[in-house]
């Protein structure tokens, strides 16, 4: 496959032209080489990085943890467990978001199951937002 255009990249990819330049500022995707003229002309692996990054977005993961993770894809040194680390990690973090999540969640349910018909003062939302409840 030949080089591709920043619009053609972006297209393939699924994600908007300034994406790219962002996760290009970024250190996500390498500087590509330019023409003459100044246009970007990207390798047909910065295909599969934008699928990297998009799959790992998906799961979760912040840029910096994804740069982190590439980094890990590109070293000899790394481990398969230095991977698995940085995945408990997220999933740990994640885990503790669904449980605040879920208390926020359960919160609201019993606030909503006693609303009432009565003026909007003595309702147990804005009374417990008030801190009165």
């Amino acid at each position: 496959m030949a080089s591709l255009t920043i619009g053609q990249l972006a297209r393939r990819a699924g994600v908007g032209i300034e994406t790219v330049r962002f996760y290009e500022r970024q250190g996500l995707l390498p500087k590509p080489p330019r023409t003459p003229s100044g246009y970007r002309q990207y390798s047909p692996d910065a295909l599969g990085r934008l699928a990297f990054i998009s799959r790992a977005k998906a799961l979760g993961f912040a840029l910096r943890e994804i740069a982190d993770l590439l980094a890990l894809d590109a070293s000899r040194e790394a481990t398969c467990d230095d991977v698995k680390h940085r995945a408990e990690r997220k999933l740990a973090e994640t885990e503790a978001q669904l449980a605040e999540l879920t208390r926020v969640r359960d919160t609201l349910r019993g606030l909503i199951a006693q609303c009432g018909s009565g003026p909007a003062g003595t309702c147990p939302v804005l009374m417990n937002l008030k801190g009165e409840a």
